[in-house]
């Protein structure tokens, strides 16, 4: 699906080979500063290689519609934008900002029990914490039902045993859903749990990658 050739980005990444399969699960692991939220930044066409060229679905990123190609490619960073609003309010809008038609309250309310936020619609966001922040931008983007997810420590405000139970969710939705999923975990454990493939990024570089094979 994705495949980067002879990329570079600044001092940040070098990345001569890369290859991301459709309708999987792949895990980019490494220290921090490595360069891996660089690499979905770049995914996303939120920023773009310094040299070298970027392949989606056989075609060159810089020919795509960086807003087109958002509505297949969705993004959530580690420290997701909330908006003014209720919790409704906050889980409607990406569907809001794509012009699309928005569920019943009782297919959003569903959504929250999926994400694991016990909160109501009409509650506000200004008393949650920063891992219920993290959860209801996470039912903010599966809403939209895109077909790649690339997703930046989706867990990294939660405990460990609600971090597991979330990042299970999300491998459960995109196996049923056929969704390729890419994401940035710090826990390797994690990592090889739900992954089919583990890339390793240290310093800029892809040090090295393996197929999980249980799934």
């Amino acid at each position: 699906m994705f495949e980067c050739k002879d990329v570079k980005f600044k001092e940040i990444l070098d990345i001569p080979s890369l290859f991301i399969a459709k309708n999987k699960i792949t895990s980019l692991i490494g220290p921090s500063g490595s360069g891996k939220t660089t690499i979905l930044k770049l995914l996303n066409k939120m920023i773009s290689p310094t040299e070298g060229h970027i392949l989606f679905d056989g075609k060159s990123l810089d020919q795509i519609d960086s807003i087109a190609h958002r509505r297949h490619v969705t993004m959530l960073s580690q420290a997701p934008a909330m908006f003014e609003g209720d919790i409704k309010d906050n889980l409607i809008a990406g569907l809001k900002f794509q012009n699309r038609e928005i569920p019943a309250d009782h297919v959003l309310a569903a959504m929250l029990l999926k994400v694991k936020l016990n909160k109501e619609l009409n509650s506000s966001t200004l008393t949650l914490s920063g891992g219920e922040k993290q959860r209801l931008a996470l039912g903010r983007v599966l809403l939209l039902d895109s077909d790649v997810y690339l997703l930046d420590e989706p867990s990294s405000a939660l405990d460990e045993a609600s971090a597991e139970a979330v990042i299970e969710m999300i491998a459960d939705f995109a196996k049923s859903e056929n969704k390729t999923l890419v994401m940035v975990t710090h826990s390797k454990a994690i990592a090889q749990r739900f992954s089919d493939e583990i890339l390793e990024i240290a310093y800029g570089k892809v040090m090295g990658g393996q197929y999980e094979r249980n799934h």
